[in-house]
C-alpha cells in the first residue's frame, strides 16, 4: 500500500469524543449502537426464526481470535449477545497471535475452521484472502448503500480491496509507545526518559540496582516492527514508508541509523538481557501489569484498558491509591522531537467463506461492531473506536488512567507518522529476522540493511 496520512479528522473526532465523554452518558449507557436505521433493522430481523439460518433452530458458531482476549470483556460480550440472540450459541476461541494464525491456516486449509475470526490488516489479512467471505454486500444490505459512511475514513481506505471488504473493524490501535511506573522509577532518582541518551542513563541505573531496564518480548515479531518503526519514523517517516512500497532502498542512510538504533538497544543494555526468549502476553506484561514489578515496558495504546480490565491484579497495581503510571514516547535520535505513533485496524472481523451459518456468523458481526465494540471500548478500552458515532467515554476510569488516555488521544491528532502495518507478507517477515539477527548481533546494520533491500526487490508489488 502507498503510504497514506492518517486523517487528522480521526483524530480530532477521539479528542472531541473524549471531552464530551467526561461529562455525559457514553453509548453503552444510552443504548446507542451505531446508524439508527441499521439498529432498527437489526432488530426486526434478528430474532430467533431468521438468525439460525431460517429454522429457529440452535446453532452454535465458533469465534476464534487472538483479540479480543480472555476475561471479562469478551464474556460480558458474548453474554450480551446470547441473550439478545438465544438461538446462536457463540464459541470462543482464544489462542495467543502466533497460535491463532497457525491454527487457522491448518484448519481453513481443511475446509473447517471457525466461522468469525479476527485478522490483522496488512499482510495477514491478504494472507488468508482464499477463506476469507466477502463482506460488503452483507454490510449493503444489512446497513444500507452508505454504509462505510458510519466507519472511520481511516479504516475504510486501510480495508478497502477495490471496493470490496473482506474484514471489518472492531478498533483502532495506536502504537510506538512506552510505558513507566512513574512511583518505581522515582526509588531510583529517576524521572521518566524524554530522549534515548535519558534512556540509555535510566537503563544503567536501574541495572545498577538490580532492576530490569526497558522490557520488551521480543520473542514476538509484532513488537519488534512497532518499536523499530517507531524508530524509522522519528529520524525520517516519508523515507520508511517510501522503502516499503520500494521506492526508497533499504540501505538508505536513514533507514540504516534506525537498525542501528535498534541494535544498540540490546548491546547498550537499554533492553533487558534475555528479551528474545519471552513474549510480551503474558510475560512481560504480567510483571508490568499485574506484578508491578518493573519499572517500564514496550506496548501500545490498547494497554491503557489495565484500568478498566477487571482483573483483580491489574486492579491492585493499576487503581491502587497513589499508583502513578506513565505512556510517552521516546526521542530515538536525540533530536529534540520524540518518535511519531504509528495508528492501525487492531483487529478486523472477518467470516470463513466455508461456514455452514453464515446468517448467524453475519449476525454476531454486526453485533461486535455495533453493541460489542460499544462495550469493549467504554467499559474495558480494548481500543480506540472505530465508528465515527460511538462517543468515548470509558466508564471506571481513574485520573491517571483518563490523563494517559488524554495523551493517547493527543499524539493520535498531533503526530502520526503513518500506517503501522505492511500490506507485504514476504518483506515483513524478512524485516522481523533481520531485526532478530541484529538482536543476535550476528550482522551489522549494514549488512540487515542489504538483505532487507534484496528481498523488497524480490517483493511482487
Amino acid at each position: 500500500m502507498k503510504r497514506k496520512s492518517v486523517s487528522i479528522g480521526l483524530a480530532a473526532l477521539l479528542a472531541v469524543s473524549l471531552l464530551a465523554g467526561c461529562g455525559g452518558k457514553g453509548a453503552a449507557e444510552t443504548g446507542s449502537t451505531g446508524d439508527t436505521k441499521a439498529v432498527q433493522e437489526a432488530d426486526n430481523t434478528g430474532n430467533a426464526e431468521t438468525t439460525g439460518g431460517g429454522t429457529g433452530e440452535q446453532v452454535t458458531i465458533n469465534f476464534q481470535t487472538w483479540n479480543p482476549g480472555e476475561g471479562a470483556a469478551i464474556d460480558e460480550v458474548i453474554a450480551a449477545f446470547e441473550e439478545k440472540y438465544p438461538n446462536i450459541k457463540v464459541n470462543h476461541v482464544y489462542m495467543p497471535y502466533t497460535d491463532h494464525v497457525e491454527k487457522l491456516k491448518i484448519d481453513l486449509a481443511s475446509g473447517e475452521g471457525a466461522d468469525v475470526f479476527g485478522m490483522q490488516t496488512g499482510a495477514t489479512i491478504k494472507e488468508f484472502r482464499d477463506f476469507e467471505m466477502d463482506l460488503t454486500s452483507y454490510a449493503e444490505e444489512s446497513w444500507g448503500s452508505s454504509w462505510k459512511d458510519q466507519y472511520m475514513d481511516f479504516c475504510m481506505d486501510l480495508l478497502n480491496e477495490d471496493g470490496h471488504y473482506y474484514g471489518l473493524p472492531l478498533g483502532l490501535t495506536y502504537a510506538g509507545f512506552t510505558w513507566a511506573d512513574v512511583n518505581m522509577l522515582k526509588e531510583y532518582g529517576l524521572e521518566v526518559p524524554t530522549s534515548y541518551d535519558d534512556l540509555k542513563e535510566c537503563a544503567k541505573v536501574l541495572r545498577e540496582n538490580g532492576q530490569y531496564p526497558l522490557t520488551i518480548g521480543a520473542k514476538d515479531a509484532w513488537i519488534n516492527i512497532d518499536t523499530w518503526m517507531s524508530m524509522a519514523n522519528d529520524i525520517n517517516p516519508e523515507k520508511l514508508y517510501s522503502a516499503i512500497e520500494g521506492e526508497t532502498p533499504f540501505t538508505d542512510p536513514d533507514l540504516v541509523e534506525s537498525f542501528r538504533i535498534w541494535q544498540s538497544c540490546f548491546t547498550e543494555g537499554i533492553f533487558q538481557d534475555g528479551a528474545l526468549g519471552v513474549g510480551v502476553y503474558n510475560d512481560t506484561s504480567d510483571l508490568f501489569e499485574k506484578e508491578g514489578s518493573i519499572p517500564m515496558i514496550q506496548n501500545g495504546s490498547w494497554s491503557a484498558g489495565f484500568y478498566v480490565s477487571g482483573d483483580p491484579d491489574q486492579n491492585r497495581v493499576f487503581n491502587s491509591e497513589g499508583a502513578d503510571h506513565d505512556i510517552f514516547l521516546i526521542d530515538w535520535n536525540n533530536d529534540g522531537k520524540v518518535c511519531p505513533v504509528t495508528a492501525s485496524v487492531d483487529v478486523c472481523l472477518c467470516m470463513n467463506k466455508n461456514t455452514k451459518n453464515p446468517e448467524a456468523a453475519w449476525t454476531f458481526i454486526d453485533f461486535m461492531l455495533h453493541e460489542g465494540q460499544d462495550i469493549l471500548i467504554n467499559r474495558y478500552f480494548s481500543y480506540c473506536p472505530s465508528r465515527k458515532d460511538l462517543e468515548l467515554n470509558v466508564e471506571g476510569m481513574n485520573q491517571d488512567g483518563l490523563d494517559n488516555l488524554a495523551y493517547i488521544v493527543e499524539q493520535s491528532e498531533n503526530n502520526l507518522g503513518g500506517y503501522r502495518e505492511m500490506a507485504y507478507a514476504d518483506l515483513k517477515q524478512v524485516i522481523s529476522d533481520q531485526l532478530t539477527v541484529l538482536a543476535l548481533g550476528d550482522a551489522t546494520p549494514e549488512e540487515a540493511a542489504a538483505a532487507i533491500e534484496a528481498a523488497s526487490q524480490a517483493q511482487a508489488r
